[in-house]
């Protein structure tokens, strides 16, 4: 025998931590939260159809990582919600988990603290102690899901799902999408290849098998019905992809590929070159084409917090500006409500 390490070679530590059941034990479902979630899902599967008229808005912070402005948020936009229902249907953009191209800040659930501690566990717990806030409140949650695994833990609180980017083309997550119970969208390519988007939908739609984990904790092998609630996201890439001629091409594409041409856009990102007071300019293209007849777009997303513009996470925390997003630049509350109100008014 031989004491020669030949495996884990890079790992400091393994950690257990509590089991999805756990966490849902310590933040159970109620009776108000589950007509949320059914209603939720539900509405948005409806507009998705094309049952329901009415325009999907997902608004809200690029990303969570204060929950009382979170909370505050979630109450103001409740409000919202019910004065433009005619219209809009109105879910809060509640992201946990953040993507990045090389390294920084990875969102609550990694580091609810800030300070790279990584308490994932506790981060977790904000997590779902938060969702199940918003939900009691009557509000309709979307998230995004980048790890594979968190979804076990939170999924069922979140009635709309994002697939990033960076993720739309990886089979973990197509494998993943295909179980889900809630709609999933899937964002085109950093470089706006929206192929990889249309390949999404075909492949989350057939069922899929995949090494995961049950609600236990146990290591188990997935299987899934394959979901077929799945719509594109327009984000833009090396350019902006939101504009009537890039939509109509769209529609075509996802008719050749044999799918229903139901297309969201993002307002922000490359659409909006990653500025946020271009997000308003971005809106009332897509407000035009749908006055104008379009019947595809079925959906826009806006990333808005309680205070324009970002700031970086400052050593002392103290520092940190309350409602001010620590990830992409967000508009602020006053001109949510002005741009989602005006648009309810105007289709």
């Amino acid at each position: 025998m031989t004491d020669k390490r030949i495996e884990n070679i890079n790992i400091n530590a393994e950690q257990a931590i509590l089991t999805p059941n756990q966490l849902k034990d310590q933040y159970p479902l109620n009776e108000n939260i589950i007509k949320t979630i059914e209603e939720g899902q539900s509405t948005i599967k409806n507009i998705l159809k094309g049952d329901d008229k009415r325009i999907l808005v997902v608004v809200g912070p690029c990303s969570i990582h204060d929950i009382k402005a979170a909370k505050e948020y979630a109450r103001r936009l409740k409000k919202l919600a019910d004065q433009v229902k005619d219209t809009l249907y109105l879910v809060m953009r509640v992201y946990f988990e953040k993507p990045r191209t090389t390294v920084g800040w990875q969102g609550l659930i990694n580091d609810p603290y800030l300070n790279n501690s990584f308490e994932l566990e506790e981060g977790l717990k904000q997590a779902r102690e938060l969702l199940s806030y918003i939900a009691e409140l009557g509000l309709p949650v979307a998230g995004e899901a980048l790890d594979i695994v968190t979804p076990q833990y939170i999924q069922d609180l979140i009635s709309w799902t994002a697939i990033g980017a960076r993720t739309t083309e990886s089979q973990s997550h197509r494998k993943m999408a295909s179980g889900l119970s809630s709609v999933v969208g899937f964002k085109n390519g950093t470089d706006g290849n929206i192929e990889i988007a249309i390949n999404a939908l075909e492949s989350v739609a057939a069922p899929h098998n995949f090494i995961s984990i049950d609600p236990d904790g146990h290591v188990a092998v997935i299987r899934t019905e394959g979901n077929e609630n799945t719509h594109i996201i327009l984000r833009g890439g090396k350019k902006p992809n939101y504009d009537a001629q890039s939509v109509a091409e769209y529609e075509k594409r996802l008719i050749k590929a044999g799918l229903a041409p139901r297309i969201m856009i993002d307002c922000s990102h490359a659409n909006s070159c990653k500025k946020a007071a271009n997000q308003k300019d971005v809106l009332k293209n897509i407000e035009k084409q749908i006055k104008d007849g379009n019947e595809s777009i079925m959906g826009v997303m806006i990333e808005s917090n309680l205070e324009f513009g970002k700031q970086s996470i400052p050593e002392d925390l103290s520092q940190l500006k309350y409602g001010v997003s620590v990830t992409d630049e967000c508009i602020g509350w006053e001109e949510t409500e002005e741009l989602l109100k005006g648009l309810a008014s105007n289709l």
